[in-house]
């Protein structure tokens, strides 16, 4: 099931494939029905959002079912384990604590020559987030999305979610959320809610920036709003890619490989190694731990299309098809990491050492784990706070450093064709006539 390379040309050619998995035929169908909800969402408001919902979701709500009540957030807390809740609040802790180190600081320099120059971050107005649902519940994302908003201080923050059977929300959800501190929260999924966060409707309110994943069509409406709002990112399938040495265990390696295939039958997860032992031994435990496993027919068909094993001649070798491939994931599963990690150029998360899996980074760890997937680690990062914030450059000159520049600025100006560019400098400086002269 789980095929094991040794050919360096074949890996990389195998590589390719599982990063470019996303990219499907069907992809153009599915954007046009999307451009279809958009456009009928941006017209029609509450109306074209309740209709998607009926024939997507087969649930027939009304406007003033939009939003979750206050009775019902209350009711979430005792539909909740303290376990659970306990829980909820140890990764708030230490999300937050991450997070908070993450604040870019506003800063001014003012030179010896009169010039003023500085950058002023400020949050901005409205959030939306989106945190998947309908059959499975995902109170981590809520708190991955919302705390890093918080903490940005962003003013309004409206959580969108898919309610599940009878138009409910998971519990641990609309606990996460609370204790997250977000409290505006519409029960509708799909692109019809991207829609509805991108342009407002008369219930959900048009927001700037909308962060968190989704199915395809969450995905490319995200895509196709970018621009009249901000997005975090366009994310795919999860992915794990495991550099392992040959004093790994061959059980934990395996757990790890089927921790993300287990979320998606797309997913993908990948052992390079440097030892052809624990590449036989990892594809036997895979196998075993399949053979009881809760989602096992999803992931069998993830580990079948996506899963795979390079035995590589070494694991500087191991580091360089990684970098090609810019997993989402990357566990550095070997004696010595931060001895490798200056090789790693291109990663979402790295995760160092034998006793450090994903799944850490996935709950509690406290970095974010809504990463970039399908290569785009090459250029893109995770999302934090900066994701919520935005840089306005501040410039002051006096007259005197007008003056000494003025020049350049008009020869540049000039060069460009551009008459009143020039113009506006020189009439400040003429004849060194001061503004109040």
């Amino acid at each position: 099931m789980l095929r094991i390379i040794t050919q360096r040309s074949e890996a990389r050619t195998e590589l390719r494939r599982i990063c470019d998995r996303t990219h499907d035929d069907q992809v153009v169908h599915k954007e046009a029905t999307v451009r279809e909800v958009l456009q009928a969402v941006k017209r029609q408001g509450d109306r074209a959002v309740l209709h998607y919902t009926s024939e997507f979701d087969q649930l027939t709500l009304k406007s003033e079912d939009l939003r979750v009540s206050g009775s019902e957030l209350d009711a979430a807390y005792q539909q909740v384990s303290k376990d659970l809740l306990d829980a909820i609040r140890l990764a708030c802790r230490q999300i937050e604590s991450f997070h908070r180190q993450r604040i870019p600081k506003s800063w001014v320099q003012f030179a010896e020559d009169d010039v003023v120059l500085g950058k002023r971050y400020t949050p901005v107005d409205r959030a939306g987030l989106y945190v998947p649902g309908g059959q499975a519940a995902y109170p981590s994302t809520v708190l991955m999305n919302a705390i890093p908003a918080k903490v940005a201080q962003v003013p309004r923050i409206v959580m969108v979610t898919p309610p599940g059977a009878e138009k409910m929300i998971n519990p641990a959800v609309l606990v996460a959320a609370q204790e997250a501190g977000v409290e505006e929260i519409y029960r509708v999924g799909g692109a019809q809610a991207i829609a509805a966060l991108a342009y407002g409707t008369e219930t959900i309110p048009k927001v700037d920036v909308i962060t968190g994943p989704g199915n395809i069509y969450v995905t490319l409406a995200k895509k196709l709003v970018y621009g009249t709002v901000g997005i975090d990112s366009l994310a795919g399938p999860s992915e794990v890619l495991i550099i392992a040495d040959k004093a790994a265990n061959p059980a934990h390696v395996a757990a790890d490989m089927l921790a993300q295939a287990e979320h998606d039958q797309m997913a993908a997860a990948i052992l390079l190694t440097d030892d052809s032992v624990l590449a036989r031994k990892v594809v036997e435990e895979v196998e075993r731990q399949l053979v009881d496993h809760p989602r096992r027919l999803l992931t069998e068909k993830a580990i079948a299309h996506y899963g795979l094993v390079v035995v590589v001649e070494s694991l500087a070798d191991a580091a360089e098809l990684s970098n090609e491939f810019a997993p989402e994931h990357l566990e550095l599963e070997i004696e010595d990491p931060w001895g490798l990690i200056e090789k790693i150029r291109h990663a979402g998360a790295i995760f160092l050492g034998y006793s450090t899996p994903e799944a850490v980074g996935d709950y509690l760890a406290g970095p974010n784990h809504t990463l970039p997937t399908s290569g785009s680690a090459r250029y893109a990062s995770a999302l934090s706070v900066e994701t919520f914030l935005k840089h306005s450059s501040l410039v002051e000159y006096s007259h005197a450093a007008l003056q000494r520049v003025a020049g350049a600025v008009d020869v540049l100006a000039t060069a460009e064709g551009l008459h009143s560019h020039a113009n506006s400098v020189r009439l400040r400086v003429r004849n060194n006539l001061k503004p109040d002269a």
